[in-house]
């Protein structure tokens, strides 16, 4: 894999001493973690702050190439044409697809055989804004072609001055969706978080006057997270005040498992690169 720029390699090589520095602590963290929701750990003060400021001024401003979901499901803004995006984005991406810090995440999560997503397959960047929420879900099991399980989702959160009380928070809930544990989406934190069959988590409603900003990226394995071999797509549930909502979520959620069967293909978006030039 190439990288946008020599910042990208900076970036990448920062991110995994970083992760190196603590990870004996980090891998007490996550084996350690609650039981009853996905296994995570956060990483704080990631990057040198000025840099993590200028990925987040990097985010495109407000135009008709961010893509909108607004449904029952989710409020979000995500961007899709990457050619268009400043390349410290694409750098700040890339960064955790490089083997140093595929390496050093496999050495926090005990998992060995961690594979990068350079197709960026439901990865890149993300944008909410007051009244944007993500409802209780478990991600997609799988990549675009369905011979990789996902096992990680790597969230950097970039917003300046991110409070608790802004929402916008990352929540993992228990099996059952009725407790949630929340993890504010803090400037300059990384959070790493499992997922699996039963991994259900969401963001609750940002409340301020603000953008939460955030770069995703995922991890996928050819080995299963339980060893069985299963399927099936981004399925939603409503927040345990939403019963009726729960109800829509479960046929919606069981009427597209069967297309998806049917057709044999996952959903998704799969994000082109940044060419070296963009800008």
């Amino acid at each position: 894999m190439t990288m946008t720029s020599d910042i990208g390699e900076d970036i990448a090589g920062a991110v995994a001493a970083r992760l190196r520095r603590d990870e004996d602590a980090l891998r007490g963290a996550w084996e350690s973690a609650p039981a009853g929701v996905a296994r995570h750990v956060m990483i704080d003060n990631l990057l040198e702050p000025g840099l993590t400021m200028r990925i987040y001024r990097a985010f495109p401003p407000e135009s008709e190439d961010w893509r909108r979901l607004d449904s029952f499901r989710e409020r979000k803004k995500t961007f899709a044409k990457l050619d268009r995006i400043d390349p410290l984005i694409g750098a700040a991406t890339d960064a955790f697809q490089q083997p140093d810090v595929v390496a050093a995440v496999a050495a926090i999560t005990g998992m060995r055989d961690l594979e990068p997503d350079p197709s960026l397959y439901a990865g890149g960047v993300s944008k909410m804004d007051r009244g944007d929420f993500l409802n209780p879900h478990i991600d997609n099991s799988h990549n675009a072609d369905r011979t990789r399980y996902r096992r990680l989702n790597l969230l950097f959160y970039v917003s300046p001055d991110w409070r608790a009380e802004h929402g916008g928070n990352l929540e993992l809930w228990d099996s059952h969706v009725k407790t949630p544990l929340e993890i504010p989406s803090l400037f300059n934190r990384l959070v790493i978080m499992e997922t699996d069959r039963t991994s259900w988590h969401s963001v609750n409603p940002v409340v301020a006057d603000a953008a939460r900003c955030c770069v995703s990226n995922y991890y996928f394995s050819a080995a299963s997270p339980d060893g069985a071999d299963y399927y099936h797509v981004t399925s939603f549930m409503g927040r345990p005040e939403q019963p009726f909502l729960r109800f829509v979520n479960a046929a919606d959620n069981m009427l597209r498992q069967q297309i998806a069967s049917r057709l044999k293909i996952s959903r998704g978006k799969k994000l082109r690169r940044l060419p070296e030039n963009a800008s």
